[in-house]
């Protein structure tokens, strides 16, 4: 091999490393970037159930561009209305819907495995208020000829 095509070879060898450990930091850096914390950071909006719903239902596109962000760090509501039901999800997380009898469609709000405990006390008809993230909105599914939930994770009580 002539001295010159060594030399592009090393060259070659040492942007290629520089970009693999360059792409491997950033990998490790955005993996282990730390969780926002939804309960200690403030809330976005402070809304009833019906009038979450009924937003979506109404326009989506506009709700969705209110309440949803493209980067995944959606909103954070504080969502009041009456328990309609209480189930848990495969994961062991307790679910609580919230929705008025006159409402299309309700709000399904996931408790983490942290905050279950404090779902304990909620009694269905009664008047709560959750606060978590907005995961989507409510719409019609035209194939199941049903109206679908907004979805709220990471949720918990308001004291």
């Amino acid at each position: 091999m002539t001295p010159k095509k060594k030399k592009i070879v090393k060259i070659g060898a040492i942007l290629l490393i520089t970009g693999l450990l360059i792409g491997g930091g950033t990998v490790l850096y955005m993996f282990n970037m730390p969780h926002r914390n939804v309960q200690n950071t403030s809330s976005d909006f402070s809304l009833t159930a019906s009038k979450l719903v009924t937003e979506y239902l109404e326009n989506p596109a506009t709700a969705n561009e209110k309440y949803l962000a493209d980067d995944g760090d959606s909103k954070i509501l504080e969502i009041k209305g009456t328990v309609a039901k209480i189930s848990e999800d495969f994961n062991g997380q307790k679910v609580v819907l919230l929705q008025e009898n006159s409402d299309k469609a309700g709000v399904s709000c996931t408790f983490t495995q942290e905050t279950n405990k404090n779902v304990s006390n909620i009694q269905v008809g009664e008047t709560i208020t959750i606060k978590g993230v907005i995961r989507s909105g409510a719409s019609f599914d035209p194939d199941l000829e049903m109206y679908e939930n907004v979805v709220i994770e990471k949720s918990n009580l308001v004291k």
